[in-house]
């Protein structure tokens, strides 16, 4: 019997993301999460007779902002097609989609898995509508539907069967999720279900190059479960297989409670949806000159300001990783580095500005981030601004203050939400850095006659310089700088 290594999983992901408008996808009812059951609803989310759908432009732009992200091909005439379905969600009997004629085409997302970087490509982006939510109550002879998500906008993202673990399939959804929120059109929200995932898995023996027969994994609401989900199917397919059956094409549902996956119905093929263009919607005109506009308007992405920050700041890819993971962190790297100093925009930067970037990494990730973690706050509830934070890394970095000094006066921002230069002059720990200070400074202790025994034990092990700046450290109230304290010192003692 073939080993389960012997076979090569070939995945495909459908996802569907929930747009962020204010109204639905084709009326004007509110698009919104939480409200009773039933009260964001009109004529047209109910389907009445007479009650006609009118795209939103919001959800068009949104869309657009996807592709381009994703570097699609855009059609600038796509169609809104019925898709037919008769379910209880569905209360105008079909689902307003895209079907032949998508606004996106092709493109990619990339993602890192492992350290290394990954590109899965994309076979469509388009825009449908969302359906209600059932709720089936315990007994299994009720069920109640709720149509407040009916009509919702969505887009969903189709991958191409490029995907080749259980493990990359959570990765590159991670990456999905962590792109649209950067683009500002969905909160991403699993939970919630802004984000949800359909898996189409198959097997086949590792060097074949015909696909085997896939089944779908439907509405898989969390990565972990993603990731559980695929790898449960994997062997399950596998199992199959090795036991002369074959795998039958069908819609399979996750139980997470149980770990395992069960059959829902025979897998739909695209004509039994009796797909046709939508009759009360025209084709789709996009306005080249618009879509100039939000190109335009584009934020850099997430793996974009990661390979900035590798290429051009020297930042570990680590520290890269953490810095992109919202956008909100990456923005508020991105106005600490220019209040510390360093030019975002500049096409070379200087090692000295390497410098300072890592230097204003690290206070983020490790102390300001840390304390933020532990009171379970983001980055937006921070009491220390992003400009407050690069005006300390600069302080630092210019020799100002000590490292040292820097936790003090960074502790005291975060309490009360002080400026660092304020409160630098306020407790007057500007350091000193004038050489002759500094050798008056040292000259006076190796002068002490209670240290003369020690300036011996000195010349004899040179460790004991530690000693001496100390004491000297001590007549600069602490405020010498410390590296430049040390050399004199060594300078003064050899003169003895």
């Amino acid at each position: 019997m073939a080993s389960p290594v012997e076979y090569e999983p070939i995945i495909g992901l459908e996802v569907h993301v929930q747009l962020s408008t204010l109204s639905k996808a084709f009326c004007g009812a509110k698009a919104a999460f939480g409200g009773a059951p039933n009260s964001y609803i009109d004529p047209y989310t109910l389907g009445l007779p007479g009650a006609l759908p009118v795209l939103n432009h919001r959800a068009v732009e949104f869309a657009l902002r996807m592709g381009l992200a994703c570097q699609c091909d855009i059609a600038l005439r796509s169609e809104l097609s019925r898709k037919h379905y008769f379910y209880p969600d569905s209360p105008k009997g079909y689902q307003i989609s895209q079907f032949d004629k998508p606004i996106c085409e092709n493109g990619h997302v990339e993602f890192v898995l492992r350290g290394e970087k990954k590109r899965v490509g994309l076979q469509r982006i388009h825009i449908e509508e969302d359906a209600g939510k059932n709720l089936h109550l315990p007994g299994g002879r009720t069920s109640l539907v709720d149509f407040n998500r009916a009509g919702v906008p969505l887009i969903e993202v189709v991958s191409l069967p490029e995907i080749r673990s259980a493990e990359e399939a959570a990765e590159y959804l991670r990456a999905l999720r962590q792109l649209v929120r950067f683009l500002g059109i969905s909160d991403g929200n699993m939970e919630e279900g802004s984000l949800r995932c359909d898996a189409n898995v198959s097997i086949r023996p590792r060097g074949q190059t015909t696909l085997g027969q896939r089944t779908e994994l439907k509405n898989i609401n969390s990565f972990k479960y993603v990731q559980h989900a695929i790898e449960h199917e994997i062997l399950r397919q596998i199992d199959v297989v090795q036991s002369n059956s074959k795998v039958v094409m069908e819609t399979r549902g996750w139980d997470a409670a149980h770990g395992t996956s069960r059959s829902q119905r025979k897998k739909e093929q695209a004509h039994d949806y009796r797909y046709m263009p939508d009759p009360d919607l025209p084709p789709l005109h996009i306005d080249p000159l618009w879509l100039d506009s939000i190109r335009a308007a584009l934020p850099a992405t997430p793996m974009q300001r990661r390979d900035r920050y590798i290429d051009r700041l020297g930042l570990s890819p680590y520290d890269a990783s953490v810095l992109t993971a919202e956008r909100e962190l990456c923005d508020f790297f991105d106005a600490a580095l220019v209040a510390s100093g360093v030019s975002t925009d500049s096409e070379s930067v200087s090692e000295a500005q390497c410098s300072r970037a890592k230097l204003c990494a690290n206070w983020l990730s490790s102390e300001l981030l840390g304390l933020l973690n532990k009171e379970s706050r983001d980055i937006t509830a921070s009491p220390v601004s992003a400009e407050s934070l690069g005006e300390l890394v600069r302080y630092i970095s210019d020799d100002i203050i000590s490292g040292k000094q820097g936790k003090e006066v960074f502790s005291r921002m975060y309490e009360s939400r002080e400026t660092p230069t304020d409160i630098i002059e306020r407790l007057g720990l500007r350091q000193i850095t004038d050489e002759a200070v500094i050798t008056a400074a040292c000259r006076k202790v190796v002068a002490d006659p209670a240290l003369a025994k020690q300036i011996e034990k000195y010349k004899q092990n040179p460790k004991l310089l530690g000693f001496f700046v100390g004491k000297a450290l001590a007549e600069t109230q602490g405020k010498a700088k410390p590296d430049l304290l040390s050399t004199i010192m060594q300078r003064v003692l050899s003169e003895k």
